[in-house]
């Protein structure tokens, strides 16, 4: 395969309810969606999903948009390649940024499976037709108001709710959460949030029977991970601190998790998300699929990934609609009583809106080999 053409669209969609975690709120995302067409004139699209500022990783919007016009797009065009994987290599001298690799690497499996008439998650090497999704709730102006989302989601069928966290937005939101629903599947997320020193915190959860506390330390803090993870018996899910296999290699041997989210846009693509599930399901870690917000394209691909075996806890692939009052993608993603259909039509499995993202892009750019 050899691609001819690549564009880059930045997409402004406004959020239906505005998240908060334990560093930033939003209303509205800025996404670079990544369209790479190859000589047959198929097309195969990807989904940038960074944030717009450097709190949940370096990465932003600018920065992403730079890489991928500067290094990203010159590295692939007009280049011979027969298999998904085979990209990465072509800009290997790149190093990190992962969230806009994955945009491409992404772009290049729907691009392949596209092609090859098959199913993303066919091509995976996905086996389940249906995904389970859980919901991630951030912190509210009140208990009260927390509650109230809570039961809407649950109303809706979600199984799984995750509640963001923060110093002084911990222990009484989740006591007040389990006291309403005593056997909802339910963790918290604190975003690196904690410090050792603020472990005390974080061991008085481990009363409400929670799946797991999500990234308490900093993405680098492993040891301080492995130590809290010795002292409490709710499992440890590492997020942030997993950007490579290596990382997670680090991760097993130091026993600082119990669990794992694989998030496609902190990794890099599908490849090495698919690479970490490996790896995760044989040393006995259970995985889920971590969610960056994304839109239709980007979800439409961690569905895709949910369907491997090892991801066995809810994902974050709740429907369009939980995020956005219209998608980028026909049909849009949705849930009925909490699960995501995989799609079975070739490549993404979903029509993707080139009208609805030219009128909601800030920004296009062409490149051509």
């Amino acid at each position: 395969m050899k691609i001819v053409a690549a564009r880059l669209h930045r997409v402004r969609l406004p959020l239906v309810h505005e998240f908060r975690t334990s560093s930033h709120g939003k209303s509205m995302l800025d996404h670079i969606l990544v369209e790479l067409i190859d000589a047959s004139g198929a097309v195969g699209w990807g989904e940038i999903a960074s944030p717009s500022d450097p709190y949940y990783a370096p990465e932003t919007v600018e920065s992403c948009w730079h890489i991928a016009e500067r290094y990203l797009v010159p590295a692939i065009l007009g280049k011979d390649w027969n298999r998904p994987e085979d990209l990465a290599q072509l800009w290997a001298k790149v190093r990190g940024n992962q969230f806009a690799k994955s945009g491409f690497d992404t772009a290049g499996w729907v691009l392949w499976a596209t092609t090859a008439g098959v199913p993303l998650a066919d091509a995976l090497g996905g086996t389940r037709t249906e995904v389970v999704a859980g919901v991630s709730l951030g912190i509210e102006p009140s208990i009260d108001a927390l509650l109230t989302e809570v039961e809407r989601h649950l109303a809706a069928g979600y199984p799984r709710v995750k509640l963001k966290i923060a110093p002084g937005w911990d222990v009484e939101p989740v006591r007040a959460v389990r006291a309403a629903h005593p056997d909802l599947d339910l963790h918290v997320d604190a975003n690196g949030i904690y410090t050792e020193a603020q472990s005390d915190q974080l061991k008085a959860l481990d009363e409400f029977n929670l799946t797991m506390i999500e990234q308490p330390f900093a993405p680098r803090d492993l040891l301080a991970h492995a130590n809290l993870q010795r002292e409490i018996a709710t499992p440890i899910c590492l997020d942030e601190s997993v950007e490579t296999v290596e990382d997670l290699e680090t991760a097993l041997s130091l026993k600082a998790l119990r669990v794992l989210n694989i998030k496609v846009s902190r990794m890099g693509g599908l490849t090495p998300a698919r690479a970490a599930h490996d790896r995760a399901h044989s040393a006995g870690i259970p995985v889920w699929c971590g969610g960056m917000h994304e839109f239709g394209i980007g979800r439409a691909a961690n569905v895709a990934l949910s369907s491997l075996q090892g991801f066995s806890l809810p994902s974050d692939v709740s429907a369009s609609a939980k995020y956005y009052t219209q998608d980028v993608i026909t049909p849009p993603v949705t849930a009925t009583q909490g699960a995501v259909r995989v799609p079975t039509a070739a490549g993404l499995g979903h029509e993707v809106d080139t009208a609805f993202i030219a009128q909601n892009a800030v920004a296009t750019i062409e490149l051509t080999s």
